[in-house]
C-alpha cells in the first residue's frame, strides 16, 4: 500500500476525501483551528476507525469527558474497512473548545468515500489467491518465506501453433491460463468515484519484457482475454463497469532467471486523480513475483521416459541396442521413446542434446526441455517434437566462436540433496565438466553456466572434465539410488581399482585371461600385457590423478564421506593429450531406479564369467541395484561415447518445493 497521506481540515467549510480500505489517513487538526482553541475532540461513522497518535512522554491521554492538547505531537489518524455504498457516506468530526472547557468554538467535518482497491496474488503460495493485508511488494525464501510466484509459459498448448506460448500476445489456448498466475483486482467503490478517479495497472520498464498480463472480460472464449500489459505496454487504465467489484487478471512469465534477470518482477495498481493535473496517484498496491525456476533432476528421481535414437551407420542399424533399452524401459516400468532417423538426422548422442528438467509453481508444474547449443542432427527434436502442451522449452544460444564439446550436456549432472557444512541442498547441486581453475583450457559456454546458476537452487559446482577428449562428466562420475539410510552413492571410474584387480587376477593364476575377449574387431590384450603397458600404467596414472582431483572437490562441495563413493573399475588410454576409456566406460550408465543400464566392458574371462563384472555387480548389488550389461561397443564405445551419451531419461520431480529453498 502506499505510505500514509495527510488531509487539511478547517472549520470554514466541509472536507472531502477518499479512504482506501486499510490505508491509514492523517488528519491534519493543526493548520487551520478557531481562534482560542487549545483541545479538540473527534468522533465520526460507526464504519471509520479513528485513533490518536502520540507520545507518551510528552502527552498524556485524556480521562473521562477531557479532549486532547492541541499540541503538535498529537496526530488523529482514521481508516477503513470496507468500501462506501455511496459517495460521502462516511463522516468524521473534530470539535475544537477553549480553557476553561465551554462549548465547542468551532467544528471541522470530513465526509468520507471508503473505495476497496486491492491487488491480491497467491502469496500464501497454497495454490489459491487469497486476500492479504501482509507485505506483498517483497519476496522471501524458505518454508516461512512469502511471495508469489510466476511460471516461464515456455510450452505449447495449442496444437494449430508452432510457436512457444510466450510468444502470443494473444491466447491461442485456453488451457494456457493454467500456466499462468491467477491475479484479482478488487475495485469496490461506488461507480460514480469512478467519474473522478481511475484505475491504472502498471509495471516497471525493466520487468516489461519479463511478464505479459492479459485481463478476463466476462466470457469465456479467446476473445474474451485481452493482453493488457507486457512489452512495449507499461500501463493499462482498467475498463471497470459499472457495479463491478472484481476483475480477473492473468500473469504469464516470459524470461527464466538469468545472468541479467535476478528473478523478481512487480505489478502495481494505482487509484489516480483525475481532477488534479498533473494527476497524482492518491495509492498504489503491489505484487512482487519470483520467477520460477528450471530445475534439473538427477538419477536418483524415478524415471518416467527413456529416449534412446534410431541409427544407422558401417556396422548396421542399432536394433539390437534398442531391443536392449526396451527390455530395461520395461524391467524399470517407465516408457521406451525411440527417436526415429528422419528426426535425429543419424545423431545418436541425444543425452548431449538436451537435458530435462522442470518448472513449478504451486498451482502448476511442468517438464521443461533444455536444449544444449550442440546444434547438430538432433537439433530440431527438442523444439519440434517435445515441445508440446504442458511440455516446456529453453535453450542457451551457441557462442559467437561456436560450440565445444563441453557445451554438450553430457557434460552436465546433478547431484542428489546434500548438506554441505550444515547448509541445505534439498535439490542437489548441478555439476558442470570444465577446465581446471585458472587455465585456458574449455569450458562450457558462459552463457549455459550464468543461466544455471541463476536459477539460484541447485548451486553449481564445475568440476574437471577437460582431460578428457570428448570432456564430459558422465565419463568419469555418476549417481546411483540406493536402498540403505544415505539414499545414493556417488560412482566414480577408477582406474586403481581395475589395476587392483588385474594384479589380484594375474597373482591367481588368470595372467594369460584377455581384455576384449568375445570382441571380433578388437585385439585381444591380457591381463599380464596390460600390467606390463608402462605406457598404459602411465596413462592411467594421470587419469586417476585426474579423478582425485574431482574427488576431492565433490567431497568438499557435496558433503561427501568416503564411504559415500563406490570406485568402478576403468582404464583409460592418452590420445596426445587428452583421455579415452580404454574399454566400455561402465560409469557412463542409463540409470533407472534400481536397474542399471551398463555398458558390457568384455573384461577378462574367468571361470566363465567377466571379472570386471562381476567386481561391479559385488559393489552395486548389496546396495539393492540390479546390473544389466548391454553391449554398446560397434555402436556407441568405438563412436566416443557409451549408454548414457546415447540416451536421455525424463524423470519425477521433487517432492520439495523450491520456494522452501533457502539460496
Amino acid at each position: 500500500m502506499a505510505p500514509k497521506r495527510a488531509v487539511r481540515l478547517s472549520p470554514k467549510k466541509p472536507s472531502y476525501a477518499l479512504c482506501a480500505v486499510g490505508v491509514e489517513t492523517y488528519l491534519d487538526v493543526h493548520s487551520d483551528v478557531p481562534k482560542g482553541a487549545e483541545n479538540f475532540g473527534v468522533s465520526g461513522s460507526s464504519g471509520v476507525k479513528i485513533f490518536m497518535a502520540y507520545d507518551p512522554a510528552r502527552v498524556t491521554e485524556p480521562m473521562g469527558r477531557a479532549h486532547w492538547p492541541l499540541d503538535a505531537s498529537v496526530d488523529v489518524v482514521i481508516s477503513v474497512d470496507a468500501a462506501s455504498k455511496a459517495l460521502n457516506d462516511l463522516k468524521v468530526k473534530i470539535s475544537y473548545f477553549g480553557q476553561p472547557a465551554g462549548g465547542a468554538l468551532g467544528h471541522s467535518v470530513l465526509y468520507l468515500t471508503g473505495a476497496d482497491i486491492s491487488l491480491d496474488a497467491d502469496t500464501g503460495r497454497t495454490g489459491k489467491v487469497k486476500r492479504t493485508q501482509g507485505d506483498k511488494k517483497s519476496w522471501r525464501w524458505g518454508p516461512e518465506g512469502y511471495g508469489a510466484i510466476l511460471m516461464v509459459n515456455c510450452d505449447r498448448d495449442s496444437l494449430r501453433s508452432t510457436e512457444m506460448d510466450l510468444t502470443n500476445t494473444q491466447l491461442t489456448s485456453l488451457d494456457d491460463l493454467q500456466d499462468m498466475s491467477p491475479v484479482v483486482l478488487t475495485c469496490d467503490a461506488p461507480d460514480e468515484l469512478f467519474d473522478s478517479y481511475k484505475l491504472v495497472l502498471n509495471v516497471p520498464l525493466s520487468d516489461s519484457k519479463r511478464m505479459r498480463v492479459f485481463c478476463a472480460r466476462g466470457g469465456n472464449s479467446l476473445l474474451d482475454y485481452k493482453q493488457v500489459l507486457g512489452p512495449q505496454h507499461l500501463s493499462y487504465k482498467v475498463a471497470r463497469q459499472p457495479g463491478e467489484r472484481k476483475i480477473h487478471l492473468y500473469v504469464e512469465g516470459l524470461s527464466f532467471p538469468d545472468a541479467d534477470f535476478s528473478g523478481l518482477v512487480s505489478l502495481s495498481v494505482s487509484l489516480v486523480d483525475t481532477k488534479t493535473l498533473p494527476e497524482v496517484p492518491l495509492f498504489t498496491d503491489t505484487v512482487a513475483f519470483r520467477m520460477a525456476p528450471w530445475i534439473m533432476t538427477p538419477n536418483t528421481q524415478p524415471p518416467l521416459e527413456l529416449y534412446v535414437c534410431s541409427v544407422l551407420d558401417a556396422h548396421g542399424s542399432n536394433e539390437r541396442f534398442l531391443n536392449d533399452m526396451s527390455d530395461l524401459a520395461l524391467r524399470a516400468s517407465c516408457t521406451l521413446m525411440v527417436c526415429p532417423r528422419v528426426e535425429n538426422r543419424n545423431d545418436r548422442w541425444i543425452q548431449d542434446e538436451m537435458e530435462f528438467g522442470y518448472t513449478e509453481a504451486p498451482h502448476k508444474a511442468f517438464p521443461v526441455v533444455f536444449d544444449s547449443p550442440r546444434n547438430r542432427g538432433l537439433k530440431d527434436f527438442p523444439y519440434k517434437r517435445i515441445l508440446g502442451p504442458d511440455f516446456g522449452y529453453v535453450t542457451r544460444g551457441t557462442p559467437l566462436s561456436g560450440a565445444s564439446g563441453l557445451d554438450s550436456f553430457g557434460n552436465l549432472d546433478a547431484s542428489p540433496p546434500v548438506t554441505v557444512g550444515g547448509r541445505e541442498y534439498p535439490l542437489g547441486r548441478i555439476l558442470i565438466g570444465s577446465c581446471l581453475p585458472r587455465s585456458s583450457g574449455r569450458r562450457m559456454a558462459k552463457a549455459v553456466r550464468d543461466f544455471l546458476g541463476a536459477q539460484q537452487v541447485q548451486a553449481p559446482v564445475e568440476v574437471y572434465s577437460d582431460w578428457l577428449s570428448v570432456g564430459h562428466v558422465d565419463e568419469f562420475l555418476t549417481f546411483v539410488p540406493t536402498s540403505d539410510q544415505r539414499g545414493f552413492r556417488l560412482l566414480l571410474a577408477s582406474p586403481s581399482a581395475c589395476l587392483k584387480l588385474f594384479q589380484e587376477k594375474r597373482d591367481e593364476g588368470y595372467g594369460e585371461a584377455a581384455q576384449f575377449d568375445g570382441l571380433e574387431h578388437q585385439v585381444k590384450r591380457s591381463i599380464n600385457e596390460m600390467l606390463a603397458d608402462k605406457h598404459l600404467r602411465n596413462d592411467n596414472l594421470y587419469a586417476q590423478s585426474c579423478i582425485d582431483w574431482n574427488r576431492e572437490v565433490l567431497k568438499r562441495e557435496l558433503g561427501l564421506a568416503e564411504q559415500d563413493i563406490v570406485d568402478i573399475p576403468q582404464l583409460f588410454s592418452l590420445r596426445g593429450a587428452y583421455a579415452e576409456a580404454f574399454f566400455p566406460d561402465m560409469v557412463n550408465m542409463v540409470v533407472l531406479g534400481k536397474h542399471l543400464g551398463i555398458p558390457k566392458p568384455f573384461g577378462p574371462i574367468i571361470n566363465g564369467r567377466c571379472c570386471l563384472e562381476e567386481k561391479v555387480r559385488s559393489l552395486l548389488e548389496p546396495l539393492g541395484l540390479h546390473c544389466v550389461f548391454i553391449d554398446d561397443y560397434l555402436s556407441y564405445h568405438k563412436l566416443f561415447g557409451e549408454i548414457h551419451c546415447g540416451t536421455n531419461v525424463r524423470r519425477k520431480p521433487f517432492p520439495f518445493k523450491w520456494w522452501h529453498v533457502v539460496p
